[in-house]
């Protein structure tokens, strides 16, 4: 594994603890939560295990702002091309846009979840990404919009 897909060497956050169950039902792979604050605003370090993602899933009334921390992953909206993500890179994910997220096959990913705050607010937890689907992204990864 190159630096650049290594968390072990530089995670800024620590990984945290594996995800529950009433959220690990929702993930192919291993993912880990290290939520920062819960006051206010919402905001948890996610980190996916090589090859993990989430279904597709969707917030409602609030929305979602992922700010990468390390690795390599993916974000993609329903129906949109698939967004390869690297540190640095912000997702903002409006309120009812259904999308998921999660690491290439070959990499760790970490990003900060922000959670928008909003009266009602609330994710509704849709269908897998295939795994057929899943390897016709990591097998066209050179061609993989970059923003």
């Amino acid at each position: 594994m190159n630096g650049d897909n290594d968390l072990s060497k530089g995670a800024i956050f620590p990984i945290g603890e594996p995800l529950p169950e009433k959220f690990g039902q929702y993930f192919i792979g291993q993912a880990y939560l290290n939520m920062l604050t819960t006051a206010g605003v919402p905001i948890g370090n996610v980190t996916f295990e090589p090859g993990c993602r989430n279904n597709w899933h969707i917030h409602h009334k609030g929305g979602q702002i992922l700010l990468v921390t390390g690795g390599r992953g993916y974000f993609q909206e329903w129906e949109k091309e698939v967004r390869e993500l690297k540190a640095g890179d912000v997702v903002n994910i409006p309120a009812e846009v259904k999308h998921w997220h999660g690491a290439a096959s070959d990499s760790w990913f970490s990003h900060l979840a922000v959670e928008v705050p909003a009266k009602d607010a609330g994710n509704e937890w849709l269908e897998e990404v295939s795994d057929e689907i899943y390897k016709k992204i990591n097998n066209s990864c050179p061609g993989v919009s970059s923003r």
